[in-house]
């Protein structure tokens, strides 16, 4: 029986229909968009943070290495917790935590409080984004899976768009920074009522359809760690090299453009509120905060694409040669030229398009499958590694220097490391068989 026919059967909202499973997805996707807004609202208003609260640019960047120290720790039990009790309510208890965690921020009267609330935001929104995963595969398993982790994503990512385009103009429109984090935190609450949401619809689908039990997939086993040959360890390496250049950067990108570039926070216009969001938006390019967007727009719009040239072409190591080869020399323009920003972003946006495309999906040609849960979570876990340290760094170099360049170039190092360790990757996947390459 065909679907259709089956929702002229069964009705339009039965549960084993496109739609009920497309709603779901909807409200699926929810759950993290308040999270990527709340994570990148404290780069999206660093330069006004470091005015107001009278702290250093290694201060910014300790805010994102503590969210990252707590992600390390959830790696560990986040997957565990979901085994134990379920998609449903681990999602309401970690997106309760980031909400929790976000209105600590928004709250806290001194640097300490809020760093507490970053550890609480992190550990729940990793967390989230592994529950997130399982209910997709839960509900999408044989059907339009990678369609539903696409859509999952752009959702996702628009809240990091929105983060870096409003954050700076509600701060400014309200005159105080704390309109901006507790603006996120309304969104993070926005995403909590959706878990609601998805709880009710996915226990009612569950008793109709006999759905199978969710697991949390990228979970750490120790004991798995001594069959991972070569190429996955080469595969991790450049997943912390490609990461640690990319995150930490946009952590500190909305200071480094105002400061280096002079490009305003905000763009000027009449009218209210919200006709003065919009006109942020479309004008992106012109703000230090939406020059930032730049890469995080062409992954929400490009990477489906470039997963559909990965799978027809193959050339996965060669593609995140490539990339790292892009990495360098965007951060080398902009570290020792005036170019107008947009450039070198577009350029580093062609790598964060390219090299996720052919990082992810290689896994599942040089792991067997009985162990690739505990390669996705360590490779999860070591990543977290970079991105607990470089933030800090780069707003360190920053203070001692006085200027950007030294963090450009440790960005640029980290693509030069990336690009030895692809070489690496490319002769060791050749000696294999050349299994990366291939279509």
């Amino acid at each position: 029986m065909t679907e259709n026919a089956l929702q002229e059967e069964v009705g339009f909202f039965h549960p084993s229909t496109r739609f009920y499973r497309f709603t779901v997805l909807f409200f699926v996707s929810l759950l993290t968009y308040g999270s990527y807004f709340a994570y990148d609202s404290i780069g999206a208003i660093a330069p006004t943070l470091i005015k107001e609260l009278g702290v250093s640019r290694s201060v910014i960047g300790t805010m994102y290495t503590v969210y990252s120290i707590a992600a390390i720790v959830s790696v560990f039990l986040g997957g565990m917790l979901i085994d134990l009790i379920g998609t449903r309510l681990a999602t309401i208890i970690f997106a309760t935590l980031v909400t929790i965690g976000a209105a600590i921020v928004a709250f806290a009267p001194n640097v300490t409080v809020l760093m507490i609330g970053r550890f609480i935001f992190g550990a729940g929104s990793e967390s989230l984004v592994v529950a997130q995963s399982a209910i997709l595969a839960r509900w999408f398993k044989g059907k339009e899976l990678a369609l539903s982790f696409g859509i999952a994503l752009t959702i996702s990512r628009l809240g990091t768009l929105f983060s870096f385009n409003t954050e700076a103009l509600i701060a400014k429109h309200f005159g105080n920074y704390k309109a901006a984090l507790w603006a996120a935190v309304i969104f993070c609450a926005f995403s909590l009522g959706a878990a609601f949401v998805y709880a009710i619809m996915d226990k009612h689908g569950e008793n109709i359809l006999n759905l199978p039990k969710p697991l949390a997939d990228e979970k750490v086993k120790l004991s798995d760690v001594k069959v991972f040959s070569k190429s996955f360890w080469y595969v991790t390496i450049l997943c912390v090299t490609f990461y640690s250049a990319i995150f930490p950067f946009t952590a500190l990108s909305t200071d480094f453009f105002h400061d280096k570039y002079h490009l305003p926070l905000t763009v000027p216009s009449g009218g209210g509120f919200f006709y003065q969001a919009f006109y942020n938006i479309i004008h992106m390019f012109d703000t230090a905060g939406g020059t930032t967007t730049i890469i995080i727009a062409a992954s929400m719009f490009l990477a489906p694409f470039a997963g559909s040239l990965v799978d027809k072409i193959g050339k996965r190591a060669t593609l995140m040669t490539f990339g790292s080869v892009l990495m360098v020399v965007a951060y080398l323009i902009m570290g020792f030229t005036y170019v107008p920003p947009k450039y070198p972003m577009m350029i580093l946006g062609a790598a964060f398009v390219l090299v996720p495309a052919a990082m992810w999906p290689s896994i599942p040609l040089i792991v067997e499958e009985r162990f690739q849960g505990s390669a996705y979570g360590l490779m999860t876990m070591v990543q977290n590694l970079g991105l607990a340290l470089f933030p800090f760094l780069n707003g360190k170099l920053r203070d001692v220097t006085h200027s950007y360049t030294a963090s450009m170039i440790m960005f640029a190092s980290l693509g030069f490391v990336g690009l030895i360790f692809a070489y690496l990757l490319k002769k060791a996947d050749a000696e294999a068989g050349g299994v990366l390459e291939k279509p």
